[in-house]
């Protein structure tokens, strides 16, 4: 599990594709940022779940499945690209953002970028499948970012907002209009409307009594 507090950033040093695998080494800029990890630990890129198959000093390797790749935005990743990471929840630690599994849903696209003084806001668009659970001051993961949903919402469309602190410390600065970002929305809201959903069905309309 993670919390979607994004911990440092890693640049994509080098990709290699073989047999439906796409393997990938991260450099972090200080050793001490991988002090602990182990094979086969779970770290979020970007808000997917991703297995450490290597490591040493200050770099770690991944290996990303076509299926991650079709539905993540890891396949578009280059050589130079920076990514957000967040190594896996402990039992203890403060959960600051919300709970997130590293399983994205889907990819939304940013419409906007609107900056008054040092606040950003930014304004994206999911596929309309998911447009149901993105519900304002709701909470949403954005490239592994636990961020609060702002006031405008409608059909899919939605804005955030964003302090410079996490300006600082996570890409999301660097994108622009056109493109994409990992999308992982909150379980106990998905839970809340599908939920509703199956039981409104379910429901048979009242009988209307005959005088």
């Amino acid at each position: 599990m993670f919390t979607g507090i994004i911990q440092l950033k890693g640049q994509v040093q080098t990709l290699s594709d073989r047999k439906g695998i796409r393997a990938m080494t991260l450099v972090v800029d200080h050793h001490d940022d991988l002090s602990g990890l182990k094979i086969g630990a779970s770290v979020a890129v970007n808000g997917t779940c991703l297995t450490v198959v290597a490591f040493e000093h200050n770099w770690v390797r991944f290996d990303a499945i076509d299926e991650t790749l079709r539905l993540t935005n890891l396949g578009q990743l280059k050589v130079g690209d920076e990514v957000n990471l967040e190594r896996a929840a402990r039992f203890g630690d403060e959960i600051g953002g919300h709970l997130l599994s590293g399983h994205i849903h889907c990819q939304a696209e940013l419409l906007e970028r609107n900056e008054q003084g040092d606040n950003l806001s930014l304004v994206f668009q999911v596929p309309e499948p998911y447009a149901k659970y993105v519900l304002s001051k709701g909470y949403i993961a954005l490239d592994g970012i636990s961020l609060t949903l702002g006031e405008h919402v409608q059909q899919g469309r939605f804005n955030v907002h964003l302090i410079p602190e996490t300006r600082r410390a996570t890409t999301i600065e660097q994108r622009k209009p056109g493109e994409m970002v990992n999308i992982e929305i909150d379980s106990q809201t998905q839970a809340v409307v599908d939920t509703v959903e199956r039981v409104m069905k379910d429901c048979k309309p009242a009988e209307v009594s005959k005088n």
